[in-house]
């Protein structure tokens, strides 16, 4: 199933397995201490662990009308259920393209973000600047495009504990709402990690977002 629940328990899933690896060979780093594109691979291993299909820096559809594949806006995961490819459009049909593919708009297409409070040098002090604005036009851009019917932003967060990551999950969302953004109620789980740098739990929020038609778009985007 395609829905932020189902996507939530995928990378706790997979979040899970690989903590516990690292707990096996007594690693020194830790996946908080791992930069943002570095996590990427490990959660669209989760998801295919799961079944699902995945796409890697996938074009958003308003973006494909460019004419070379490296230009345009990108998403960081596309996903899609049973394994299923992407069909794309945008390019020429081949005699080697699968029978069964899934529609741009159909799959599930998912932002990520991951702020740590802690690195390996010590607090983060960009860890509410890292929290807030990024994340913000994330949801924007995710809205905004109309050929996109679902949506969510992954964030992750690698913390102190459990009342330190609720916390700043109900204050970001309370912010990103005073500013406008719409989304669903967040899919909430948590893993606990070994505390190498401070931080004692990994939790993964993701939150549903709906595409909406070109006339209703905002402005959000700008901040």
């Amino acid at each position: 199933m395609l829905t932020p629940s189902a996507i939530a328990d995928a990378l706790a899933e997979g979040i899970e397995r690989e903590e516990e690896a690292l707990r096996l060979e007594q690693a020194v780093h830790g996946i908080d201490v791992r930069p943002e594109v570095a996590l990427h691979p490990l959660l669209a291993a989760a998801l295919e662990g799961a079944g699902y299909g995945v796409s890697r820096e996938e074009r958003y559809p308003s973006q494909r009308g460019a004419r070379r594949r490296s230009e345009g806006v990108r998403c960081d995961l596309v996903v899609t259920p049973g394994g299923l490819p992407l069909r794309r459009p945008d390019e020429p049909a081949t005699l080697f393209d699968p029978a069964e593919a899934m529609e741009l708009s159909e799959a599930m297409w998912l932002e990520v973000k991951c702020v740590p409070q802690h690195l390996g040098e010590g607090a983060n002090r960009r860890y509410a600047a890292e929290l807030l604005r990024p994340l913000r036009a994330d949801i924007a851009k995710l809205a905004a495009d109309s050929a996109i019917r679902r949506g969510a932003l992954v964030l992750i967060l690698f913390t102190e504990g459990r009342e330190t990551a609720l916390r700043d999950l109900a204050a970001w969302e309370q912010r990103a709402r005073d500013r406008g953004l719409d989304f669903e109620p967040p899919s909430i789980r948590h893993v606990s990690i070994i505390d190498r740098v401070g931080n004692r739990l990994c939790t993964i929020g993701v939150f549903g977002v709906a595409g909406r038609p070109p006339a209703a778009r905002g402005s959000e985007t700008g901040e």
